[in-house]
């Protein structure tokens, strides 16, 4: 049975966020106004990051106001701002219905990345995660979701420094949000928007088979990656019930279409948990499946330990025994640098903290 399309949020009026420089010019031209507007507003959003529409200061009043009749300013309320000893800066944003969301910046030897959220909680159901505690609440807007990498900006902007990379693998699951997902690629690369590389960018998925055949056919340049956690159709099902809806002989040959189709690499990032799938025989297996991928390439990432979960972290000798057994099967396979873990980095942990205090 196919679930219901999770709601979103039924506000007033959109976010000025919500719309790309194509919406723009639309918008400008239904309003009888002078075409160029359009890249004038779309400057003042991303090039010089204004916070309402009065600072907007070379605009007529009288479209000014037609702005501020028809549009609203995503609010992200800084609820917790947590800096790690590694230069990992993780986030807690309250929305205008008071839920929360997460945002992290992580420092790298390249650059600034910045992981955002797609969904306000999430209903994917992965056994090990701490994003999926109490369900999901609903999709954010485009608006939403840019606003988060807007406000890592501006967290930059004193030291002139830049957002240079985007994982899309924040709370939700991104291909559920998937149009709103698209929308904000949009503005992210565009280069009057945030011009961002479309190679620094990663969306992540659990799964979703319909969509990374739609992904497929995008003709993009942006990253792929396949949270897999499992070898088997058996064990990925225990772990992440979305293989019940889409099985794992299904998500695999979706992947080769993918690979086929656009000839660019998928990162399969598989989840360490101690004794659960972290043996040699899973290494094995996995690399039969993978194999078969002429770029395959796996992130093993140790999982974060996580109070309400059972799972414990895969010794450090395994973690490199796991590695070895698939680099003899010529699958490349590197070991995710952990960040952020005295700050409670893992998705989905400052969320769930803060909702044991009664908040949404």
């Amino acid at each position: 049975m196919e679930l219901k399309e999770p709601k979103v949020l039924a506000a007033a009026k959109p976010y000025a966020y919500d719309l790309t420089l194509e919406d723009w010019q639309e918008w400008i031209k239904e309003s009888g106004e002078a075409g160029f507007r359009a890249g004038q507003i779309f400057d003042w959003l991303y090039v010089k990051r204004v916070s309402s529409f009065e600072e907007m200061t070379n605009l007529p009043k009288s479209l000014r106001e037609k702005l501020v009749e028809q549009f609203d300013f995503v609010t992200l309320s800084e609820v917790a701002k947590y800096e790690s000893k590694d230069g990992t800066v993780k986030f807690l944003f309250e929305l205008a219905d008071k839920n929360a969301i997460e945002t992290v910046i992580m420092k790298h030897s390249y650059g600034n990345s910045v992981c955002v959220t797609t969904q306000v909680g999430c209903r994917i159901g992965c056994t090990f995660c701490a994003s999926t505690l109490t369900g999901l609440k609903r999709n954010l807007t485009p608006g939403e979701i840019i606003a988060q990498v807007v406000k890592a900006q501006q967290q930059l902007d004193p030291t002139n420094e830049r957002v240079s990379s985007i994982v899309i693998m924040g709370i939700g699951e991104p291909f559920e949000n998937y149009d709103a997902m698209m929308k904000f690629l949009k503005v992210m690369i565009h280069p009057k928007g945030l011009n961002i590389g479309q190679r620094h960018i990663t969306v992540s998925t659990s799964g979703i088979v319909p969509n990374i055949y739609r992904f497929a056919e995008e003709n993009t340049q942006i990253n792929l990656a396949i949270s897999i956690h499992a070898p088997n159709d058996t064990l990925r099902s225990k772990l992440m019930p979305v293989n019940r809806r889409y099985p794992f002989a299904e998500l695999i040959e979706a992947c080769q279409y993918y690979v086929a189709k656009t000839g660019r690499r998928i990162t399969f990032e598989y989840a360490l948990m101690g004794g659960v799938n972290d043996r040699p025989e899973h290494a094995e297996e996995l690399a039969q499946v993978l194999k078969t991928f002429p770029m395959a390439h796996v992130n093993l990432i140790p999982v974060n330990f996580v109070s309400e979960r059972d799972y414990v972290r895969t010794p450090r000798d395994d973690i490199f025994t796991f590695q070895r057994i698939l680099e003899r099967n010529k699958v490349n396979a590197t070991i995710r640098r952990e960040q952020g873990s005295d700050i409670a980095a893992a998705c989905g942990q400052l969320r769930a903290k803060h909702m044991e205090s009664g908040a949404r």
